[in-house]
């Protein structure tokens, strides 16, 4: 660990460290202030305010499904540096639009800005991860993806608590200035010049065809393909389960937006906690041996959560803040289970990154991701929208936890048959 934390001090390093935490910061800041000021200062309809999350996770999440295949070509065959700069240029602008959506209360505008956010992370992912191999040493790529990683989680709890407390007046001022600071920093990571064997990709931009012709060839291999779709299911349940967020608080449970804030944060922690216990359980190992029984765990817990908010006893007209919350002995229930599906799930889904990133050369690892990135974006708009048609058909939030609660079953089967398939396959890396 020690050797790792070292990186922060190296300049190698430490710039694009603080660009991707930024990056992290500004969009879950961005999201969490604009669902909270809808959710609970522009609508007053409960359906309205659901519809409204789902449909802002759906856009924030499409560009992912239409540009990975483009942002990954890009990631391998130019000086990434040069794409970073442009990519936080663009974000300056995008959070003027932004504040000035947040500042008129002007929800189209705030939702172009969201989609702009969303293009903005599709391009910035592929060349985080592309990144690294380049500037560190062998021996030092595993230390600094799990910095990137840490750095992540504690970007979107940081973001999250910042957005769903701090005045929608103040929170336009901050993403702007968050976005100018991170354009500051990114001008100081070093160059990244394209390999030699990326330099003769060609860029499709007939985004359709390039992401047809990198999902043929990803998922043609058996054990990418049920990578893949495991973690799709992962983040469409997370999809879900962000959308339920704001609605559940305030209509089902009777929270104000401190409540709200308070579970993501929890969901957040969470998966960190997850994360660092599956890698201790692991030793390091690359395997998806324990992502059957982590999935399973993470359903069991829905399932309390169910149950618990099916028989909430507390009078919804009047919110209450987090402080109440806490103080009532079945919001620890709630909590508890919120916070054993987060750590369930990142027990599962941090495995099967790995094992993704593992078992392929290279020069195709940002092509991977790009192409993981479209099926699992795929996946969250597909099971926002459906969240978003089971209220209008009428269906109660607690209901809608139940069904999330067997989408796990399925999980479980397909993270048994990747365990089954490539457990005993040697990682590319260590070949």
């Amino acid at each position: 660990m020690q050797s790792s934390l070292a990186l922060l001090n190296k300049r190698r390093f430490l710039p694009l460290f603080v660009t991707q935490f930024l990056n992290a910061f500004n969009d879950n800041f961005f999201k969490m202030a604009m669902v909270i000021l809808v959710t609970y200062a522009i609508y007053s309809d409960p359906k309205v305010e659901a519809n409204f999350n789902a449909l802002a996770g759906a856009i924030f999440i499409l560009p992912f499904f239409l540009f990975s295949a483009l942002a990954g070509q890009l990631a391998d065959s130019v000086n990434k540096i040069n794409v970073i700069r442009t990519i936080k240029t663009a974000e300056i602008g995008i959070m003027i639009v932004g504040a000035a959506g947040m500042m008129l209360e002007n929800v189209p505008m705030m939702l172009l800005a969201l989609f702009a956010m969303g293009v903005h992370s599709t391009f910035f992912g592929p060349i985080k991860y592309g990144i690294l191999p380049q500037h560190l040493e062998e021996n030092e790529v595993l230390g600094g993806t799990g910095l990137v990683e840490a750095g992540t989680y504690m970007a979107i709890l940081g973001g999250t608590i910042a957005g769903g407390i701090i005045p929608h007046e103040w929170s336009a001022i901050g993403v702007i200035a968050c976005a100018i600071i991170g354009r500051v920093s990114a001008q100081y990571v070093p160059s990244a010049p394209a390999e030699e064997n990326g330099k003769s990709v060609k860029l499709e931009w007939n985004i359709f065809k390039g992401s047809y012709r990198l999902l043929k060839e990803t998922l043609r291999r058996r054990r990418l393909r049920l990578a893949i779709i495991c973690i799709s299911f992962f983040w469409a349940i997370g999809a879900v389960l962000a959308s339920q967020f704001p609605p559940m608080v305030k209509n089902a449970l009777g929270g104000d937006n401190t409540v709200a804030t308070l579970f993501t944060a929890i969901f957040s922690v969470g998966v960190a906690i997850g994360s660092v216990a599956v890698n201790r359980l692991l030793k390091g190992e690359v395997s998806a041996r324990y992502s059957p029984a982590s999935v399973i765990a993470m359903g069991l817990f829905v399932l309390l959560l169910w149950w618990n908010v099916r028989v909430w006893p507390h009078d919804t007209s009047t919110l209450m803040d987090y402080k109440a919350f806490l103080s009532l002995a079945q919001g620890d229930f709630i909590l508890g289970s919120l916070l054993g599906i987060a750590i369930a799930g990142g027990m599962f889904v941090v495995p099967l990154y790995a094992f993704l990133t593992t078992t392929v050369a290279k020069s195709e690892t940002s092509r991977t991701i790009a192409a993981n990135n479209i099926v699992n974006s795929g996946a969250m708009v597909a099971g926002a929208l459906f969240y978003a048609l089971l209220v209008h058909w009428g269906v109660s939030i607690a209901d809608t936890l139940f069904m999330i609660a067997a989408a796990c079953i399925v999980s479980a089967w397909l993270a048994y048959l990747l365990h089954k398939a490539s457990d005993a396959i040697e990682p590319v890396a260590s070949r």
